[in-house]
C-alpha cells in the first residue's frame, strides 16, 4: 500500500488515484536564468524517482515539469546582456537536460514552457476578474486573496491583517493594492517592452504564480492527482497556485501535495555569500561521477533535511564503485545449476523490503538499506563460491528492479569475452616490454575494474575472473 506524507491534510495517507489506474503529476521545474545548483536537483531527483517508482507500482502516469523562461529576474538579466528572453535562457533550458541526463533523471512527458501558454494565462486572469476574484490596480491585475477564504490551507498559515509574508518572490513592487498579501497576476509594462504580451486587459506580462497554474491545469486537467515540488515553494508560490486555480474553477487543484526538504552543504544554508551554492557543474568539474551525487540526494529521505558535503559525496563514490562491482561479480560467477532455498529467500526478502521502504512514503534511506543488505549476504554466498544458476539470474533481475527506481547501480557492463582479455594481456606485455609502464597499469586496473585478476608468473601471465 503506497502512501504518500500529503502536505495539504498534513496526514500520512494511502494514495489513491482519481481516475482507475491513471496518475497525473505536476511538478514545479527549474527557472531558468542561471545552471541549477545542487539543491534544485535534490528536488528534481526525488521528482525522478516519484516518477519512476510509481510506473514500478504499474500506474499509467502523465509526468509534467515545467520550465520558468519568464519572470522578472529573466527579464532582468536579459536586458542585461542585450539580449531577448529567449536568447538569454535558451542555453540554460539546453545546460539543464544536460545536466539532467547526466543525473540519470528521465525526462517529463511533458516539459511546458511558460512563454507558450500565455493564451491559456490571460483565460484564467480573465475568468477571475469575471467572477470578482481579481481586480484592476494602476493597469496591473491582483487575486484577490479577501475572496478566497481557503486561502493559507497548503502552508498553515495565519494570515491576519495586512502581512507580506518571508518570500521574495511575493510582489512588492509600485502599483496599489487593496491588500498587502494580494498577488500579481498580470504586470502592467510599458508597449516599447519586448517582454510583454497583448491582453484584454493591458499590455503586460504574467506574474509567476499563474504559469504554473495555467500549464499544470493544460495537460492535467482542473484536478489532477499529485503536485510536488521543493518546500521553498509551498509558500507563497503552491498556495497562490491553489487560490488562483480553484478561485477560477471552483474545484480541487490537486489532491496529494509533496514536498521535498532543504539541502544544506556542510550544515550551512546555500547562499552566494558563502560561497557553497555549488550547481551541479561545479561539482562535475571536480572530478565527482554523477553516480556517486545521485546516490547522494538519494540517501536521505526527500522530506527530511540533507547536508551535503564533499566528505559524504567521496563516501558515495565508494559505495557506487561497490556496487558496480556487486553487478559484474554477480554476472560473472561460475555457477551450478539449480537454486539454494536459503538464497532465494534473501533476494525475496530483499525486493519485499525495498517495496515496503519505497511505499512507506520514499523511504529512500530503508529502501537503500534493503539492497546492502542483500549485496552483503550475497557477497558471502560468493565467497563460498556457492551461487547457484537459478539464484544468479534471480540476484540480476533484483538489481533490475532496485535500479528502474532507484538509478543508481549505472550501465550494465557486458562481460568480456575471453578473447579480449587475452588481447588486452597481450597488450600490456608490449607496453611492459617498450617501458611504457603508464598503459601496463592502465590495462591492470582495467582487467581489475571488470573483474579480471593478474597473476604475473614465471611462465608468463595468467588470469582469472574474481
Amino acid at each position: 500500500m503506497l502512501r504518500f506524507h500529503n502536505t495539504l491534510t498534513n496526514q500520512t495517507e494511502e494514495f489513491r488515484p482519481l481516475s482507475g489506474n491513471d496518475v497525473k503529476m505536476y511538478i514545479c521545474g527549474p527557472t531558468v536564468w542561471n545552471f541549477a545548483h545542487i539543491g534544485n536537483f535534490r528536488t528534481f531527483t526525488f521528482g525522478d524517482v516519484l516518477a519512476r517508482y510509481l510506473r514500478f507500482k504499474g500506474y499509467a502516469l502523465t509526468h509534467v515539469m515545467n520550465l520558468t523562461d519568464v519572470d522578472d529576474r529573466i527579464i532582468n538579466e536579459s536586458h542585461r546582456a542585450g539580449q531577448t528572453i529567449g536568447e538569454f535562457v535558451e542555453p540554460y533550458i539546453v545546460a539543464f537536460w544536460e545536466d539532467m541526463d547526466a543525473l540519470g533523471n528521465r525526462r517529463p512527458d511533458v516539459a511546458p514552457r511558460a512563454t507558450g501558454h500565455i493564451a491559456e494565462m490571460i483565460d484564467i486572469i480573465q475568468t477571475l476578474l469575471d467572477n470578482g476574484k481579481a481586480y484592476e490596480s494602476e493597469g496591473s491585475i491582483y487575486f484577490r486573496i479577501a475572496a478566497f477564504p481557503d486561502y493559507g490551507k497548503l502552508s498553515k498559515i495565519r494570515f491576519e491583517g495586512n502581512i507580506v509574508g518571508g518570500s521574495e518572490r511575493i510582489d512588492t513592487d509600485k502599483y496599489e493594492k487593496e491588500d498587502a498579501r494580494d498577488f500579481a497576476l498580470w504586470k502592467l509594462v510599458d508597449r516599447s517592452d519586448p517582454a510583454g504580451w497583448d491582453a484584454p486587459f493591458g499590455y503586460g506580462r504574467p506574474g509567476w504564480h499563474i504559469e504554473c497554474s495555467a500549464m499544470s491545469m493544460k495537460y492535467l486537467g482542473e484536478t489532477f492527482d499529485i503536485h510536488a515540488g521543493g518546500i521553498d515553494l509551498q509558500f507563497p508560490h503552491h498556495e497562490n497556485e491553489i487560490a488562483q486555480s480553484e478561485g477560477a474553477t471552483g474545484k480541487l487543484f490537486s489532491k496529494y501535495w509533496l514536498h521535498g526538504e532543504f539541502l544544506k552543504v556542510d550544515s550551512e544554508k546555500m547562499s552566494k555569500s558563502l560561497g557553497n551554492d555549488f550547481t551541479l557543474r561545479d561539482i562535475l568539474g571536480r572530478g565527482y561521477p554523477p553516480l556517486a551525487i545521485r546516490y547522494l540526494l538519494l540517501s536521505v529521505p526527500y522530506n527530511k533535511q540533507l547536508n551535503f558535503t564533499f566528505e559524504g559525496l567521496q563516501g558515495a563514490v565508494s559505495t557506487t564503485e561497490r556496487l558496480q562491482q556487486f553487478r559484474r561479480l554477480v554476472s560473472g560467477a561460475n555457477t551450478t545449476e539449480g537454486s539454494d532455498p536459503e538464497v532465494k529467500a534473501l533476494i525475496d526478502k530483499a525486493l519485499t523490503d525495498f517495496e515496503a521502504a519505497m511505499d512507506d512514503d520514499l523511504n529512500t534511506s530503508q529502501a537503500l538499506a534493503a539492497i546492502h543488505n542483500l549485496v552483503r549476504e550475497i557477497n558471502s554466498v560468493l565467497g563460498r563460491d556457492a551461487l547457484r544458476a537459478d539464484d544468479r539470474q534471480s540476484v540480476l533481475e533484483a538489481i533490475e528492479k532496485f535500479d528502474a527506481v532507484l538509478g543508481i547501480f549505472g550501465k550494465a557492463e557486458t562481460e568480456m569475452l575471453d578473447a579480449e582479455i587475452e588481447a588486452l594481456i597481450e597488450e600490456r606485455q608490449e607496453a611492459r616490454r617498450s617501458r611504457n609502464f603508464a598503459r601496463s597499469d592502465e590495462i591492470r586496473n582495467l582487467l581489475a575494474e571488470r573483474g579480471i585478476v593478474l597473476e604475473d608468473t614465471k611462465d608468463g601471465v595468467r588470469w582469472k575472473r574474481k
